[in-house]
């Protein structure tokens, strides 16, 4: 009888998609951290979601296209056509539309969904990522447009980074129609326009003029030299008392992000974003480092999105900033943070004392310090070199001589000092304060004060 074959399973996670390892998850959680500490400090609070929406709502928003070519969509076991959400605004707008009388508004709302698209991975994009999403719901005012612009240049420097590491880019798409008004654009031309426009920085300048002479004909001169520059396009709409109207409120994000100290603002007339849901203001934050030359996140003001539900709009204005560039952008400015384990301990048994090491390590933990307990039968200088190459800053031995004397030596691995404790309350107290790091590392009595001594070669410990 022939033998069986089975063919190995291929260990590679799917196309598109990351496995998060233990120094992975740490960036990631670093992120989310900092994150979530920042929008916080502006006055924002967290909701979420399912991953699953009904197909129809992207089908509403963007059109049958993109759910057919962009999303992960199937039907499930009922016969209902389900999309792995690609992105998370219209999941908010629907949430808003569903409870908007029993929400006071203004709301100051954000998330950290992770997404799916089904496009074609590169540098800075794959097929899942995690988006931090923050949003006004509720303000009109450019107000509410200068606080989610500082507060994306705040999570900036909250990670580290330097004015001169990015700049925010600005425009409002009232203004750019108010252009296009003047030119003699007509509205058929000015969706396919936006989106030539949103690859000016992907694509040379020849191929751009090349795209713009297409839909533009003998207008395209015109339009080409007014997009060099935000100096080239003020001065191509000119100083009539109509533009003054129209750029006022740009005029006044830009006045109000500069006397909050906010200067790395650029005036950019091309910017449009490529969603087609915003109404108005629109920025991003760009890498200025030419090892990576690229948008980093950006936003703007969707007022009509819940028109969909058929409900009444809200004005709205926010960004989703991404987990992928902000971590191309963190490693291109050496900004990733080194690896810490959450374990602070790790306790070697010798003698089978696993017992009284179980017993030690809860009473350790229970004063906050992140304890893990070897069951392994390896030499102790094995154990001492997992503590190491684990990342564990302090290594302890529990045996028969520990239960004994009723002492335990704390070695400080990048030292390699080792600190004698009494195992009562005093001295766990003591060795947990070390552990720690806290300022007060004084002994509280006498008789469990830390002995140091050089580290025992022959031994291990």
């Amino acid at each position: 009888m022939a033998k069986k074959t089975t063919a190995k399973l291929e260990t590679s996670p799917y196309k598109g998609v990351r496995d998060f390892y233990p120094s992975d998850m740490f960036v990631e959680k670093y992120l989310f951290e900092r994150m979530r500490r920042t929008v916080e400090s502006f006055g924002y609070v967290e909701y979420g979601a399912s991953i699953l929406e009904p197909a129809e709502l992207y089908r509403a928003k963007t059109g049958e296209e993109i759910v057919n070519e962009q999303t992960y969509t199937f039907k499930d076991r009922g016969g209902r056509e389900v999309t792995l959400r690609p992105e998370m605004t219209p999941t908010v707008a629907r949430m808003i539309a569903q409870k908007r009388r029993e929400l006071s508004f203004p709301l100051r709302w954000y998330s950290i969904p992770n997404l799916f698209r089904y496009e074609q991975p590169q540098r800075g994009r794959i097929r899942e990522h995690f988006q931090l999403n923050v949003d006004v719901f509720g303000v009109d005012s450019e107000r509410a447009d200068i606080e989610i612009a500082s507060l994306a240049y705040q999570l900036m420097k909250d990670l580290g980074a330097e004015d001169k590491d990015f700049e925010i880019r600005i425009n409002d798409r009232n203004l750019l129609n108010y252009f296009w008004d003047k030119v003699g654009v007509p509205e058929s031309k000015r969706l396919a326009l936006s989106k030539i426009m949103d690859k000016k920085a992907k694509i040379s300048g020849d191929a751009f003029a090349a795209a713009i002479e297409t839909e533009t004909g003998k207008k395209a001169p015109k339009i080409i030299a007014a997009l060099e520059s935000g100096r080239a396009f003020m001065k191509a709409i000119g100083n009539e008392d109509e533009k003054s109207e129209v750029n006022k409120r740009l005029i006044a994000i830009i006045d109000g992000l500069s006397k909050l100290g906010v200067s790395n603002v650029v005036f950019t007339p091309t910017l449009v974003r490529g969603f087609d849901y915003y109404s108005g203001f629109v920025f991003e934050i760009f890498d200025t480092n030419p090892e990576n030359i690229r948008s980093i996140f950006g936003g703007g003001r969707y007022d009509n999105l819940l028109e969909i539900f058929g409900a009444q709009p809200i004005p709205a204005v926010g960004f989703g900033a991404g987990d992928v560039t902000l971590g191309d952008f963190l490693k291109t400015h050496d900004l990733l943070p080194d690896y810490r384990s959450p374990t602070l301990l790790y306790l070697a048994v010798l003698d089978d004392e696993f017992d009284f090491a179980d017993i030690l390590a809860e009473k350790i933990r229970d004063l906050g310090v992140a304890v893990a307990v070897d069951y392994t039968n390896k030499t102790v200088g094995d154990k001492i070199r997992k503590t190491a190459v684990d990342m564990i800053p302090y290594f302890g031995v529990v045996g028969s001589a520990e239960v004994k004397s009723r002492t335990i030596k704390i070695k400080k691995m990048d030292e390699r000092v080792e600190t004698s404790f009494a195992l009562d309350e005093t001295g766990l107290a003591t060795l947990a304060k070390m552990i720690l790091g806290t300022k007060d590392e004084q002994p509280a009595s006498d008789e469990i004060t830390p002995d140091k001594v050089a580290p025992a070669a022959k031994n291990g410990k």
